[in-house]
């Protein structure tokens, strides 16, 4: 869901403003004080609090490095208030992020980036806020009609961008129910398709996440509709999103959101609970 990057109209120049260029900049930099002060990429990402993962796609330009990774990486590594510096301008390029997507993704998008809960129901590939860089890009490689390399590598860093939801603080609240055939394709190959399976069993461990598995097997079903997404924009009242054959819908009548949050209630239910949920990934791994 909100992934399957239509081409509905062409995408306009301000998607190009010069911010991702800024982004990755800022990532190689922070590599080079990074291995001038001996560090190595686990190292610096347990001394500023964060993940290897984290430091690794900043450095290559596929995350955003929030103001606070700056300040905490320019202390660690010596920086001497240079990365600090560009604060200012990295909350700026944030605020003007949101027009690198494609103009029918451009409301999605803003509601998701300041969601507060989100609770998201799958049935033919991963979510992309829980997707890794490699499955993301086998997607996108694989999409028909075909994509040029460079529109490729740029969906796959405004993928990885949105997924610093997950950094936010108050943390937000995300409940996720996929169908058991989620996992079970090997998008992009055995390799992705065990990086995938890890990167879900790490999502589902966090404790803002409630990861659940819908059975092949269930006999009942209170929604084949197709996939949906239910947001919480902070101080406004729960919407809806969905996406069919290239028609992007966001939904905002009560009535009708109360419906698709009522199948939602239903799905969660009938689903396997969270530790059954992530025990069955561990299984697919061989980890049980």
């Amino acid at each position: 869901m909100a992934d399957a990057e239509r081409e509905e109209r062409p995408e306009r120049p301000a998607e190009s403003d010069g911010t991702a260029h800024l982004f990755r900049a800022l990532g190689r930099q922070i590599k080079v004080l990074r291995e001038r002060a001996g560090m190595s990429q686990r190292e610096l990402g347990l001394a500023a609090h964060c993940g290897e993962d984290l430091v690794s796609a900043v450095e290559r330009g596929v995350r955003t490095p929030q103001p606070d990774f700056l300040e905490r990486v320019d202390r660690v590594v010596g920086a001497g208030g240079v990365l600090v510096a560009a604060a200012d301008e990295v909350r700026e390029a944030l605020a003007r992020s949101r027009t690198r997507h494609p103009d029918w993704f451009r409301d999605y998008a803003r509601v998701e980036a300041e969601a507060v809960a989100l609770h998201d129901y799958s049935n033919q590939a991963v979510p992309g806020l829980l997707q890794t860089e490699e499955y993301a890009r086998a997607l996108f490689t694989r999409r028909r009609p075909l994509l040029d390399e460079a529109t490729v590598e740029k969906r796959v860093a405004d993928r990885m961008a949105r997924q610093q939801v997950f950094e936010r603080w108050p943390l937000p609240t995300f409940s996720y129910v996929l169908e058991e055939a989620v996992l079970q394709r090997p998008i992009g190959g055995r390799s992705a398709h065990i990086g995938q399976l890890r990167r879900l069993l790490h999502a589902g461990r966090m404790r803002n996440v409630e990861l659940q598995v819908m059975p092949t097997s269930t006999e009942e079903h209170p929604n084949l509709d197709g996939p949906f997404i239910l947001l919480t924009p902070r101080g406004r009242k729960e919407v809806a999103y969905t996406e069919v054959q290239g028609h992007a819908r966001l939904i905002t009548d009560p009535d009708e959101v109360r419906l698709v949050n009522e199948r939602y209630g239903i799905m969660r239910a009938q689903a396997l609970t969270p530790r059954e949920s992530l025990t069955l990934i561990e299984k697919m791994l061989g980890e049980r």
